[in-house]
């Protein structure tokens, strides 16, 4: 028994033990604290819940054209999800004319689909006509004069006047600016010597106030029977811009966190089963080597983790399905060396020698079905979307993670477990 050996090889085991367990539990040494992989995780949509929405742009543009709305509208979705607070949105087109959004965690799906589907075309008009503007009043009643768009207000928050009533403060651009100063100047001009220039959302009136005075600051407000949610909701859309065509709502799925969780925990018990299996498969099989191919597949498993965490990437279904799919490459992997290790010790080779032609006759079967399907991964990443990326983004680390265990650590641990037993039959050989 080669003592030294024997000790490299069960410090190997202990360590990756070690860190099975923090992952389960985490760690904690004075102030600094190790999270478990489970809280550390990021969850996907389909985990964590939330809410998916589609929707459809009501253009006849094509082309070019085209290309450039979309890109504009997912440009403005994009804003107000941030001004939304929600966080990891995945936005992405879909075909030629759609955008999907992908919402996780969010608790109340009907605002925020409401609030990022708004048109809010917001528009500065002067009132020409007999028929004054009032409040919900459509602007396709009256006659009127467009001084100034949404494209011209740099800024928008909420604020109060002087009677403690929420209104919505404006800081335009400075062009901008010069457009509301030339139609303060219009409205002054008018016989009455005042006019209206109403604000209009969506062709909506909102407010209406009149003029008589040239205003030349590069700042407004915009007062109405607004309440506090109101006036931030309005807000929000001003900062986040107008959209450049309406939108129209085609598909919408809301995922609870509970049927997320269910399906993960479904996922996570069929992989631990299929597992066990493959365990007391390699065990009874091939004896030794089997044991260090399920010491190397938990130790793929804690790299897995890791990595995924370290990436801040997010764990979803069908990356679980990645997972489990590299875990059966792993395998695959050691089947192949194990089974060359077979044939070198049938034709009289000692261990150690074996190993070695072993490993080498293997490597060119193990890296060209790896490549290969790495190549499927990247591929997929790059031309897929949503959970497609996620399942891609899992195959990839594992196929890296699984050359590394089967080639490595396996080859290592093989060599090390030659400090206490040099029997072959302890290593698959029927001889």
């Amino acid at each position: 028994m080669n003592t030294k050996h024997t000790f490299l090889f069960v410090l190997i085991v202990a360590l990756i033990a070690g860190l099975g367990f923090i992952a389960i539990d985490g760690f904690t040494v004075g102030s600094y604290t190790m999270a478990p992989i489970e809280e550390s995780m990021k969850l996907g949509l389909d985990i964590k819940g939330g809410v998916v929405v589609v929707y459809e742009a009501e253009t006849e543009a094509t082309g070019t054209e085209l290309v450039q709305i979309m890109d504009q509208a997912k440009g403005v979705i994009g804003k107000r999800v941030n001004e939304l607070g929600l966080t990891e949105p995945i936005i992405t087109i879909q075909g030629e004319n759609r955008i999907r959004i992908e919402l996780p965690g969010v608790e109340n799906a009907e605002e925020a689909i409401s609030i990022i589907g708004e048109t809010a075309q917001l528009e500065f008009a002067l009132v020409t006509g007999d028929l004054p503007a009032y409040d919900g009043m459509p602007k396709s009643m009256l006659e009127t004069q467009t001084v100034l768009s949404g494209d011209d207000i740099k800024d928008a928050y909420v604020t109060t006047d002087e009677y403690n009533n929420p209104v919505v403060a404006l800081k335009f651009s400075s062009n901008g600016a010069t457009k509301f100063t030339d139609a303060t100047i219009q409205a002054t001009t008018t016989p009455a010597g005042k006019a209206q220039i109403a604000i209009f959302l969506d062709d909506v009136t909102i407010s209406a106030p009149y003029v008589s005075s040239v205003i030349s600051s590069d700042e407004a407000v915009i007062e109405g029977s607004f309440d506090l949610d109101r006036a931030s909701t309005l807000a929000t859309l001003i900062r986040g811009g107008a959209l450049p065509v309406p939108l129209k709502e085609i598909q919408t799925s809301v995922i609870g966190p509970t049927l997320g969780l269910d399906s993960l925990k479904s996922s996570i018990n069929a992989a631990q089963i299929g597992l066990l299996l493959v365990v007391l498969f390699m065990l009874i099989y091939y004896r030794i080597p089997g044991l260090v191919a399920s010491i190397a597949l938990a130790f793929y498993a804690i790299i897995i983790l890791y990595t995924m965490v370290g990436m801040n990437a997010t764990l979803t279904l069908p990356g679980v399905a990645g997972i489990v799919l590299s875990l059966g490459m792993a395998v695959d992997a050691n089947v192949i060396i194990f089974e060359r290790l077979k044939e070198e010790m049938k034709v009289g080779k000692s261990l150690r020698s074996s190993i070695d032609s072993g490993f080498h006759r293997a490597m060119r079967t193990i890296v060209d079905s790896n490549v290969t399907t790495f190549i499927a991964a990247v591929v997929l990443f790059i031309f897929g979307e949503g959970p497609i990326k996620g399942f891609a983004i899992t195959l990839m680390i594992g196929i890296i993670a699984s050359m590394f265990t089967a080639v490595v650590l396996t080859k290592t641990l093989l060599k090390l477990s030659l400090g206490f037993t040099d029997r072959k039959k302890l290593y698959g050989s029927r001889g």
